[in-house]
């Protein structure tokens, strides 16, 4: 977990200080509309599967609703899918089963990355503003 870490822990800061605040502000929107830094993932070779994440929080609330399409039996369709322990019923629990971790464990994850990517770049905001952007003033 020190890779993770120290990813998310560098990126603001290597940002930063190289290409400057403007550039900054790029990095944290991409990462707040994706939910993970997926340019950054091709380089550390233990965060692989995050890039799977944004998609797989979705999945575990389609598992769980289908799973209660079939117990309520509102519609004509969801009675014949049958009853509670019929075959596709079964396989909605075991759907709803394996989506639960998704769910618990995905979204809070990112939740806390991004922020905390967020006030790590406010609270050097001040430094960056002044000091940033070191490659475009190089070159």
């Amino acid at each position: 977990m020190i890779p993770p870490g120290a990813l998310v822990m560098l990126i603001p800061l290597v940002v930063g200080i190289f290409f400057g605040v403007e550039t900054l502000s790029g990095v944290l929107a991409g990462s707040l509309v994706s939910g993970v830094q997926k340019v950054h993932l091709k380089c550390c070779f233990c965060l692989g599967n995050i890039c799977r994440l944004p998609s797989l929080h979705p999945t575990r609330g389609a598992w769980d609703n289908a799973k209660k399409y079939i117990e309520a039996g509102a519609s004509e369709h969801a009675r014949a899918l049958g009853p509670k322990g019929s075959d596709p019923h079964k396989a909605a629990v075991i759907g709803d089963t394996i989506g639960d971790p998704l769910k618990d464990t995905s979204g809070p994850s990112l939740n806390i990355l991004i922020k905390l990517m967020a006030v790590e770049s406010l609270v050097f905001a001040p430094f960056f503003a002044t000091h940033g952007g070191l490659l475009f003033k190089i070159f």
